[in-house]
């Protein structure tokens, strides 16, 4: 929206428009998500190559005529300021901080591209780049303290602003795309984790595994941003919000920072505290200045923080219930095998049961037993498991255990940025001595069906909103890319 708000430099009598064309924008973009960005995608590098250039060429012009603008460098203007403002100085610091909230989204990419190439193009592209924009803006404001409103904008001649708002358009909607494929990344890996139910997941690139497609995550974000721009009508009036959510989301970095450095890198505390305590008092600071702006709109990030905390913990916790029910009413596996004393009739072909712990008898394996009395010559007894890093080596894909009587333990891992791809999987288990062949091979899942309990260990608000997000969750088989005419499903109901 602010790109577009630019429109008001060229002529005021657009301001009208700002809105309608940020959300045909907006809105063009989302429908486009299905698509994939894997043949525009190539046009966003030199595109943020030019945009960041044109930055710091119109600052660097802006500074050969006010050169005194870079004693600005010297930080005893800013301690001065502080002391002269005293507690007002926070007012401005809500202001300032909207000059370094990009800052949180350079990190966001670090799974696809790595460390080395964030760091080049932070150092040697964007940082100079900003850099010689802001003190441009800064010399332009000593020259002419009128443009402060559209600062930016006035940088070029007034026939040059045209093209300037479709450029900075342009990075915005690159910029907007970035944030769009993060949520969806970011959405992926806590459904691995186990944070969030199961949901659609599309592949756009058949040469990229990162592009992927979330459809329920697209159109919720969608309406949401439809109602951010609507019901605020001006980045202005966003800054709170946008202000409160960056700088929360420091603050907290760099308190996890702090857990990281005792419990996974084993600092002493006291060390990790003064670095990491020292490192996180500018963004308190920040914080707390935002803060101020809680009623100007920063209470939308607290309230959307606080829904996907709601969501995450009440999924967290309402699967742990449903595990452990499970869990106590399941056998181990090698127990059931020694009371296994006369064995059931036998029929040609493999069954694959899949369950959340490969020791045990799933209650789809039990239920099948029951019901049809009967066994396959190989019983694949399967466990997803999802690790705390990005990618698993194929090497290290899966664990077969041979128990005997045509038993066979399997563990399937995968990391968080991963698909888990069961029949993959099970042709991988050919050098274990399992011979996979789709057409003679079942998959038993297990469908749950939650009844709820009127002692429910979740409460009733968060039992109910657990049972609704079951029953939104995408299908096993589905999420699992089990072929579905070789697939059979088993209900089992639970208490929740």
């Amino acid at each position: 929206m602010s790109a577009v708000e630019g429109l008001e430099a060229v002529a005021p009598g657009l301001t009208a428009y700002v809105v309608p064309m940020s959300l045909v924008i907006l809105v063009g973009l989302f429908i486009l998500q299905s698509r994939g960005t894997a043949d525009v995608g190539r046009l966003f590098g030199p595109v943020m190559l030019v945009w960041f250039f044109v930055l710091g060429v119109l600052g660097a012009w802006q500074i050969a005529k006010h050169p005194q603008v870079l004693v600005a460098v010297n930080p005893m203007y800013g301690i001065n300021l502080i002391a002269d403002r005293g507690f007002s100085i926070f007012f401005a610091f809500g202001s300032i901080v909207l000059a370094v909230t990009g800052a949180e989204a350079l990190y966001a990419d670090m799974g696809h591209f790595g460390r080395r190439p964030i760091r080049f193009a932070w150092l040697f592209v964007v940082l100079p780049g900003l850099m010689l924009n802001y003190f441009g803006q800064g010399a332009l404001i000593i020259e002419d303290p009128t443009v402060v409103k559209q600062v930016f904008f006035e940088l070029v001649p007034k026939e040059m602003t045209l093209a300037l708002v479709v450029l900075s358009t342009l990075a915005a909607v690159i910029a907007s795309q970035a944030v769009i494929s993060g949520v969806f990344s970011l959405t992926r890996q806590a459904i691995q984790l186990g944070y969030l139910p199961r949901m659609e997941i599309q592949h756009t690139s058949e040469t990229e595994i990162g592009q992927i497609y979330i459809p329920r995550v697209n159109w919720i974000l969608m309406a949401a941003i439809i109602a951010l721009v609507v019901g605020f009508g001006s980045s202005d009036k966003l800054a709170g919000a946008y202000g409160l959510a960056v700088t929360g989301a420091m603050l907290v970095d760099a308190a996890l920072a702090l857990a990281v450095a005792i419990l996974v890198w084993k600092w002493k505390w006291p060390v990790a505290v003064a670095v990491f305590g020292f490192l996180a008092i500018p963004d308190a600071a920040f914080f707390i200045a935002n803060a101020l702006k809680i009623p100007e709109g920063g209470w939308l990030p607290l309230m959307v923080a606080a829904l996907v905390f709601f969501t995450i913990t009440t999924w967290r916790r309402g699967r742990e219930l449903v595990s452990a029910d499970i869990a106590d009413s399941s056998l181990p596996l090698p127990k059931f095998l020694e009371r296994m004393e006369r064995a059931p009739d036998r029929v040609a072909g493999a069954a694959v049961f899949l369950t959340a712990d490969a020791s045990s008898t799933p209650p789809a394996f039990l239920h099948n037993l029951k019901h049809n009395k009967i066994l396959h010559e190989r019983i694949i007894i399967m466990q997803v498991d999802t690790m705390d890093v990005p990618r698993v080596p194929e090497a290290r894909r899966v664990e077969v255990e041979r128990l005997g009587k045509g038993f066979y333990s399997v563990v399937a891992r995968y990391g968080f940025m991963e698909q888990p791809d069961v029949p993959a999987a099970l042709r991988a288990c050919r050098p274990h001595g399992i011979a996979y062949d789709e057409m003679e091979t079942s998959f038993f899942l297990g469908r749950e069906t939650l009844v709820p309990s009127t002692r429910s260990k979740l409460g009733k608000w968060r039992r109910d909103f657990f049972i609704s997000l079951s029953h939104s969750a995408s299908a096993t088989k589905t999420f699992f890319r089990i072929p579905p005419n070789r697939a059979i499903e088993l209900g089992n109901q639970i208490q929740i």
